[in-house]
C-alpha cells in the first residue's frame, strides 16, 4: 500500500483562507435568493456547493449519471460518511435534505441547509417521523426532491450501518421514485479513504483541517436504477429500505 502523503501545511492554510472568501459569497449568494427564481436558487445552490469542493480539491466520479435524479421530485437517500456528503449530491442535483434540529441553528450552513428546502427532524423523539414524513411528502408533491441519510448517523465510509425505514414511508404516500446512491471517497492512490469521515466527537474544525491536509479526495458516486412510482405503489417502506440497503451496502463494500 502506497503511504499517504499530506498538503503541505501552509497550502492546507491556504485553503482554509480560500474557504473563508467562499463562505462569504455563499452568505451573499444566499441572502440574494429572494429575488431569484427556484430555477436560479437551484443553480446558485449547486454552484456553491461546487466551488467548496473544488477548493478542498475533491473530485466528484460519477457512475450511470444518466440514473441522476434530474428530473425531480424523487426521493433519494444515500450512505452517510461525513457532513461533506450533503456538498457532493448537492453539487450533482438540486434537493432539500434531512438533517438534525441543531444544524438550523449553524451559521451559514443552517442558512444554505434553510434555503434548500431541508426538512429538520429531532432524532431523539419517536413520534417526530410521522410529521417529518408529512413535510417530505408536501415538498415531494410542490415538486421538489428531497434526499436523506437512512443510517440516520455517520459511519467511517468502509462499510454500511443499518437503515431505517420510517422516512420511506412518503414516497409511498406520494408514488415518488426513490433513487438509492452510494458513496465513497478514494484517496489519490484510488484507495478508501476514512479522512473524510466524520464520527464521534471528533469536531468539525478537526474534520475540515483533516480534509484540508489531503492532496485531494475522489468522491465517487454510484447511482442505482431508479426504483419509479411503479415498484412504490406495490411496495412497503420496509421493502424499499432493502432495496436500497442492499445496492448501496454491495456499493460500499466493494462488491460493485
Amino acid at each position: 500500500m502506497n503511504a499517504q502523503k499530506h498538503t503541505p501545511f501552509l497550502l492546507a492554510l491556504y485553503r482554509l483562507w480560500r474557504l473563508l472568501w467562499w463562505l462569504a459569497g455563499a452568505c451573499w449568494r444566499v441572502f440574494r435568493f429572494g429575488r431569484l427564481s427556484s430555477k436560479q436558487r437551484d443553480a446558485a445552490m449547486m454552484g456553491i456547493a461546487e466551488r467548496l469542493l473544488k477548493i478542498l480539491h475533491i473530485r466528484l466520479n460519477v457512475s450511470c449519471h444518466a440514473q441522476c435524479p434530474a428530473n425531480p421530485p424523487v426521493l433519494a437517500v444515500a450512505n452517510h460518511v461525513s457532513w461533506l456528503d450533503i456538498f457532493v449530491l448537492m453539487a450533482l442535483y438540486p434537493s432539500g435534505f434531512i438533517a438534525k434540529q441543531s444544524i438550523r441553528h449553524w451559521p451559514v450552513v443552517g442558512t444554505l441547509a434553510a434555503h434548500v428546502g431541508t426538512v429538520f427532524i429531532n432524532r431523539h423523539s419517536r413520534t417526530d417521523a410521522g410529521n417529518v414524513n408529512q413535510t417530505i411528502a408536501r415538498t415531494l408533491a410542490a415538486g421538489q426532491s428531497v434526499t436523506f441519510f437512512p443510517e440516520a448517523r455517520t459511519s467511517d465510509g468502509l462499510n454500511v450501518l443499518p437503515f431505517k425505514a420510517a422516512l420511506f414511508q412518503a414516497a409511498i404516500d406520494t408514488d415518488t421514485p426513490v433513487q438509492a446512491m452510494a458513496l465513497r471517497y478514494l484517496n489519490p492512490h484510488g484507495q478508501r479513504s476514512t479522512a473524510v469521515a466524520w464520527v464521534g466527537d471528533t469536531p468539525f474544525f478537526a474534520s475540515l483541517w483533516r480534509i484540508a491536509r489531503q492532496p485531494h479526495i475522489t468522491a465517487q458516486v454510484d447511482f442505482a436504477l431508479l426504483m419509479g412510482s411503479g415498484y412504490t405503489d406495490c411496495a412497503d417502506r420496509y421493502q424499499l429500505k432493502d432495496a436500497a440497503e442492499q445496492f448501496i451496502r454491495h456499493k460500499v463494500n466493494g462488491d460493485g
